[in-house]
Order: C-alpha cells, then structure tokens, then sequence
C-alpha cells in the first residue's frame, strides 16, 4: 500500500465516527481506481406526473456488483487491516457481489 493510502486510511481509521466532506473525498481517492464512474441521469418530477421539480438518478446498478455496494465494500477492505485468511461476506446477494 502506498505512503499516500496509509496517510489517508489512518487519518480515516483515528477520525470521529462523523461524516465530513473530507473524509467522503479521502475514501473516494482510496476506493476510486476500484469502483467505475456512474452516470447521472436528469428528470423532473412532472415527467411522472407530479409538479414539476429537479430529480437525479445515480445510476450505480452499472456498477461490476450491479449495485452501490461496491462502494462500501471496497472502502471496507481497504482502509482496514485485512486478515491473512482473507474475508468472508454473509451475503450471497449485492454485497456478497461487491465483496467477491
């Protein structure tokens, strides 16, 4: 792991429980390489017929998993110290995917 990751991952790692920018902007940079850029789709309320408002989809079920969970996953696995033996995921739906 590099100097830079374990810089980020220990200032993550000691850090309050609280969730910042930075601290979203440091595990984006950590788990950027592993997880693909999803596009953002622009609607508006009114096409569903209700009055009219900006609405945003993300769409993360593009994702390698088919979900956002990727996402968790690998901020999970690499700001952590990994066992040895490995991990192990109880979940044989979108997690047990992000995890695999």
């Amino acid at each position: 792991m590099s100097t830079l990751r374990y810089a980020i991952k220990d200032s993550i790692m000691t850090a309050t429980r609280d969730i910042t920018r930075e601290r979203i902007a440091a595990t984006e940079a950590v788990i950027r390489p592993h997880v693909r850029r999803t596009p953002l789709l622009h609607a508006d309320l009114s096409d569903f017929g209700l009055p009219s408002a900006p609405l945003r989809f993300k769409l993360e079920m593009l994702q390698h998993s088919g979900s956002f969970k990727a996402r968790g996953a690998f901020a999970n696995l690499l700001l952590r110290q990994v066992p040895e033996a490995g991990v192990v995921a109880a979940s044989g739906g979108n997690h047990g995917a992000a995890v695999a």
